[in-house]
């Protein structure tokens, strides 16, 4: 055997060992680590080195920290609320919480996701009003500004915003701003340069240790959260860029959902936030009491804040959605760009649809990532043979991340209806509960339907030889996407 063979066989045989032990060290799920398998086994070293870029396990680590978190009390309110649950006075007013009570009591146990009832909501699906919106609150805000998205471009928009936020922070106002380092690439210290001169701060979210090298590339802060002075929260789907104000003529019109929030939940908001903070900053947020005010709000919505990420040992929020899907009686609007779920999503939807309940999903009828798009052809495929209603949006690009069930309860924020967002980002949710504004986001749904294509079994059956050799192989690496 000459050296080359030899050396072959070494690096090989060096392969499969690292292979073996890195992949069932881990305990992960059954189709991850076949794909993981995969992909050491035929790219050898490449593989390996891939694996430590995008395959590291947080769940062994506590990577937030909130030293003042006990004074804020969120553990014993969540014991508090649960203890009432059952009582013949359990606190709760809300009609719809009460038929879902259920639901509310796993996220207080798994996730102390408070629940709150004075919530008042303005769903808002456009960009121009976002922002508008956005924007005139920034300019009132007296005490704080807390600020996080995953994307902010260099562009008119995102320039704006820094140029707002420079604004307060030299009036006085405390403006933190937070975005991933992956998803703002494109950000600089140039950009930043006026809002820190002003006296604001800016910090990246799993920046890079090393100058192109970051080992935790997989592992991104998807979150959209926006609190003004404790009493105002954004979260939702927009991030900051022109495309999101529809002005990318690859997109077209940007069609997503947000909401804008006054009331106790914004404190669920706030709390996330500072536990993001301090884990990306130096300059750790202390508790204060004008951070978390007693606001008085003239709505009843009930909501709970959840968020998930891959140091949870639960799946929180994609359990708060199989949660939602299996209580349905009569009706389930999904809005979602990606929707490559796994074995249980995809069950519960089968089963829901195969008991009568009307379950109609919306989808993108174009890509912006083409490897995800042809993936989530794959799944759609599978939802189209159990009776679910699928639609391809035509009226430019629908990124909305929405579950509405029996037009009563609702959630909206940040998480795909795939095993990226269920497992791998950093992700925040609003659970409502509310009539009012679960048949609002029917309502928007049933308008969307008429810019959309309904996509049938037999159209879905007549796509190429071509798309269906892409919808396998993507399909394939679905769990790793």
């Amino acid at each position: 055997m000459n050296m080359v063979s030899l050396l072959l066989s070494l690096i090989l045989l060096l392969n499969m060992i690292l292979a073996t032990v890195v992949i069932f060290r881990e305990r992960r799920d059954i189709g991850s680590t076949w794909a993981w398998l995969l992909v050491l086994y035929f790219i050898p070293l490449l593989g390996f080195v891939l694996y430590l870029f995008f395959a590291q396990n947080y769940r062994r680590i506590r990577l937030f920290e909130w030293k003042d978190i006990d004074r804020l009390g969120t553990a014993e309110a969540a014991r508090e609320q649960l203890a009432l649950v059952g009582s013949d006075e359990n606190g709760i007013r809300n009609p719809a919480a009460i038929r879902n009570l259920d639901l509310v009591v796993m996220h207080l146990n798994c996730n102390q996701a408070l629940f709150s009832e004075n919530n008042e909501v303005d769903l808002l699906m456009d960009g121009e009003r976002k922002f508008a919106r956005l924007f005139r609150d920034i300019e009132e805000a007296k005490d704080h500004i807390h600020i996080q998205y995953y994307i902010i471009r260099r562009d008119e928009l995102g320039t704006k915003l820094i140029q707002a936020l420079a604004k307060k922070a030299r009036s006085g106002v405390s403006v933190r701003l937070l975005y991933d380092e992956l998803g703002s690439r494109l950000l600089n210290e140039r950009f930043l340069r006026e809002l820190r001169e002003a006296g604001g701060v800016a910090e990246a979210f799993f920046p890079s240790k090393f100058r192109l090298i970051n080992f935790r590339l997989n592992y991104r802060n998807h979150r959209k959260l926006v609190i003004i002075d404790g009493e105002i929260g954004y979260i939702g789907g927009f991030n900051v860029g022109d495309e999101y104000l529809g002005k990318d003529p690859k997109f077209g019109y940007w069609r997503d959902t947000h909401l804008r929030v006054r009331g106790g939940a914004v404190q669920g908001m706030q709390t996330r936030f500072i536990l993001d903070w301090n884990q990306a900053s130096r300059k750790d947020i202390h508790y204060s009491p004008n951070l978390f005010p007693v606001t008085e709000s003239a709505g009843a919505a009930g909501m709970q804040i959840v968020d998930s990420g891959p140091e949870s040992q639960l799946e929180h929020i994609k359990n708060g959605y199989v949660k939602m899907i299996s209580s349905a009686k009569k009706s389930i609007y999904i809005q979602t760009p990606y929707f490559v779920p796994d074995a249980g999503f995809i069950d519960v939807l089968r089963i829901a649809s195969l008991s009568g309940v009307q379950v109609s999903i919306m989808i993108p009828d174009k890509p912006d990532h083409p490897f995800i798009y042809w993936a989530t052809l794959s799944y759609i495929g599978e939802m189209l043979k159990s009776g679910v209603s699928v639609y391809l949006y035509r009226n430019g690009f629908i990124h909305a991340k929405t579950i509405v069930v029996d037009e009563e309860i609702a959630t909206v924020g940040t998480a795909n209806m795939d095993m990226r967002s269920f497992k791998l980002n950093f992700e925040a949710n609003a659970f409502l509960y509310d009539s009012e504004i679960s048949e609002k986001l029917a309502d928007a749904f049933r308008e969307d339907i008429t810019v959309s294509e309904l996509l049938t079994v037999e159209k879905y059956g007549r796509r190429s030889r071509w798309i269906r050799v892409k919808e396998s192989v993507s399909r394939l690496v679905s769990p790793i996407l």
